[in-house]
């Protein structure tokens, strides 16, 4: 039986996972002697924000500060987010850590492959990939690729040349483009290649000291040379042909670079793909989507499920609401469900209701997510100046 399998027979509640997912990250840091910090996103909540962002800095850093080692394994899953963040980021790492390894359990897409050329070791198996780091620009409402762009303006500045005349069909288009807009591409893409060049030629080879076809002294124009190979081929949108693209750990040798496959280390694989075996069970039954995590700590990212306004009952002979109904619509199956929310004292359930969780943590009774209403209820207390009682308990 697959780890999967067996965690969905057998890991009945939230807590019990979040049990087990701390047992693995331990595992993975005993197999590699070193601590283990996670940065991931559930890739699936795509209405949640899910990409690297600003944001993550902060919980990064309180995280790091849990660890005393000056090593450290950081395990990424990611669709990606802004360049200017992560650099932000493998900054903020390197003024902690002399040694950084970055393992892919998943993906690492398109900035966050960028944040893994940041490591002295990237470690994946055969299920891990990384993508390709052309720059993603939103104009008017339109995403596109920045390489894609340029590209098509060459071939038409290619044609023009070749012809002696411009195909009328291309001039609506053209009129539509403004310079800048052209500037801010190849500024972007750039900055991609700029960031994985320094990184790799400042970390990933800093100890490449000899060629392994020659035996020959690695120079520093050879670091820079290979650097800046790897990076235009990571930006080659023409190669890859779309942003989602997986790069598997046969692509990346090809540009030669190093890989360690801890797929040829059984008892680490089983640790690291059990972890995320977890992270993932994680994600599909709660509303996180971020985890920021040591195997000692934590800090959780919800998705605040839908709420429909506090709707106080009638009040009694002393004018006082006693308890109030709320519609929680679930983040993860799109259900909605009403809460009754009692108010200094709780009171018999009424039909057709759910109590408001003591612990703040509401089920989905549909599909079993989690729906964090931590926020919900400091709303509740906040407009009605009263605490939320916790559920009156069944005999």
């Amino acid at each position: 039986m697959g780890s999967y399998s067996e965690y969905l027979d057998n890991l009945q509640s939230f807590e019990d996972i979040n049990v087990e997912r701390k047992k693995q990250i331990k595992r993975i840091q005993d197999e590699r002697g070193r601590p283990t910090l996670t940065i991931a996103s559930d890739v699936e909540k795509g209405k949640a924000p899910i990409s690297i962002m600003y944001s993550d800095l902060l919980p990064i850093r309180d995280q790091i500060d849990n660890i005393t080692e000056d090593n450290i394994d950081v395990i990424i899953e990611t669709p990606g987010g802004y360049a200017e963040t992560t650099e932000d980021i493998v900054s903020l790492l390197r003024s902690r850590f002399k040694d950084i390894a970055f393992i892919i359990p998943g993906m690492a897409k398109s900035a966050g492959t960028i944040m893994a050329m940041g490591g002295d070791e990237i470690l994946m198996d055969c299920f891990s990939s990384l993508g390709p780091i052309d720059a993603q620009m939103s104009v008017q409402g339109k995403t596109f690729s920045a390489d894609a762009f340029l590209d098509g303006l060459n071939k038409i500045k290619e044609e023009v040349q070749n012809t002696g005349a411009l195909n009328r069909a291309y001039i609506p288009i053209l009129q539509g483009i403004h310079p800048g807009e052209i500037q801010n591409c190849e500024n972007a893409q750039n900055f991609s290649k700029q960031l994985v060049t320094n990184w790799l030629n400042n970390y990933k080879f800093r100890n490449w000291a000899t060629h392994s076809s020659t035996g020959q002294p690695v120079s520093e124009d050879d670091r820079r040379q290979r650097a800046e190979e790897i990076a235009a081929v990571l930006c080659n949108h023409g190669k890859w042909l779309t942003h989602g693209r997986s790069i598997k750990i046969a692509d990346l040798e090809k540009m030669k670079l190093r890989i360690t496959d801890y797929g040829t280390q059984p008892a680490l694989q089983d640790a690291i793909r059990r972890y995320y075996t977890l992270l993932r069970l994680t994600f599909d039954r709660s509303g996180i989507y971020k985890v920021f995590e040591t195997a000692t700590s934590q800090i959780y990212r919800f998705m605040t499920p839908q709420v429909a306004p506090v709707q106080p009952q009638k009040p009694g002979k002393k004018q006082i609401a006693e308890e109030a109904q709320i519609e929680v619509q679930c983040p993860k199956c799109g259900s909605k469900h009403t809460i009754q929310v009692d108010f200094e004292k709780s009171r018999p359930l009424k039909k057709g209701l759910q109590p408001f969780p003591a612990d703040n943590n509401f089920i989905c009774p549909n599909c079993g997510a989690g729906c964090n209403l931590t926020s919900i209820r400091d709303q509740i207390e906040a407009q009605t100046k009263k605490k939320v009682a916790p559920p009156e308990q069944k005999q």
